[in-house]
């Protein structure tokens, strides 16, 4: 085995010592709030994937006026307002909105709107901010301040502010907010990376590695990224739940989803719009009722992967 090998071996094992010395699982389960927005997320995906599989997407976006009745109220709330047929009471748990469509159906596919788009803007950013973020502490001087201070302008901006901006440029449309907020939240991780890397590089075995002769794509793969993965991770999580809602912001304000289309958003903006003014409180109620729920989830569960991953959280703690 060569010596460049060993170095490398030896940095590896104390990656994995640190994260075997600690007990991140037991921590995070042990965190009642963590498992209780852990429960929140893997419902969620559980209807999202529910409502690919078995909902029509024509039923949830056409117009269901003469299959269904109109602006009907949740179907148990009453039994005068009870829809007899196959479900009884159930038929229309959360009530028909001014086009007559299922408010449930609608509601369960538009989690699985906010889980796909979510998930595609937290995943590009993420990989955009890392990578900016490492190559940033990597490399130092210029590049360094060029990524830095191009950062900073963005982060200058309130986010909302600046996604609307940048939608007003791409155009409406929920592939342009993705794309939009894509740009919003890369900066976050580049910072929150590039300080994590810098301690990384303060290592005396990135020096030796580096000594030795090792490539940067390899120091950067096998050593600085991996060292990276706690706050990565953290604020991944965190941002999830920031993209959904700030997807339904844009969508609400009448920049994302198209019309018809069960995005959360919309369906607020709706029922808000005309569903509260006729006393329909339901068109929104139940659509809002979701979204703050699934963020909650993923606040939370944030939350208890940071008090998990970072040391200083648990000597408070303890």
């Amino acid at each position: 085995m060569s010596t460049e090998t060993q170095r490398e071996d030896v940095g590896q094992r104390g990656v994995v010592e640190r994260l075997r010395a600690s007990p991140f699982l037991s921590e995070l389960l042990s965190n009642r709030l963590a498992v209780a927005g852990l429960t929140i997320i893997f419902a969620m995906v559980a209807i999202a994937l529910y409502a690919r599989l078995f909902i029509d997407l024509a039923s949830v976006t056409q117009s269901q006026i003469g299959t269904n009745p109109n602006l009907a109220p949740p179907s148990w709330l009453s039994k005068k307002t009870a829809i007899v047929g196959e479900y009884g009471m159930f038929a229309y748990p959360f009530g028909t909105d001014i086009q007559s469509r299922d408010i449930f159906r609608r509601v369960l596919y538009g989690a699985w709107l906010a889980m796909k788009y979510g998930t595609i803007t937290v995943g590009a950013s993420t990989v955009l901010g890392v990578g900016l973020g490492i190559l940033a502490a990597y490399k130092g001087n210029i590049a360094d301040n060029v990524i830095m201070r191009t950062m900073d302008v963005l982060l200058a901006f309130p986010s909302l502010l600046l996604a609307l901006a940048l939608v007003a440029i791409f155009g409406a449309g929920l592939w342009k907010v993705v794309i939009a907020l894509t740009l919003v939240y890369t900066p976050r991780f580049a910072r929150v990376v590039r300080g994590a890397a810098l301690k990384v590089l303060e290592d005396e075995y990135i020096e030796a590695t580096e000594a030795l002769g090792a490539k940067d794509p390899r120091v950067i793969v096998r050593h600085i990224l991996p060292n990276c993965l706690a706050p990565i991770t953290v604020q991944s999580t965190l941002n999830f739940g920031l993209a959904i809602i700030d997807i339904a912001a844009l969508s609400f304000l009448g920049f994302g989803a198209e019309a018809g289309t069960p995005s959360w958003g919309l369906m607020l903006s709706n029922g808000v719009n005309q569903g509260l003014l006729t006393g329909d409180w339901w068109w929104s109620f139940f659509p809002g009722l979701f979204l703050a729920i699934t963020v909650l989830g993923f606040n939370l569960l944030g939350d208890g992967m940071r008090d998990a991953l970072d040391p200083r959280m648990r000597e408070t703690v303890d």
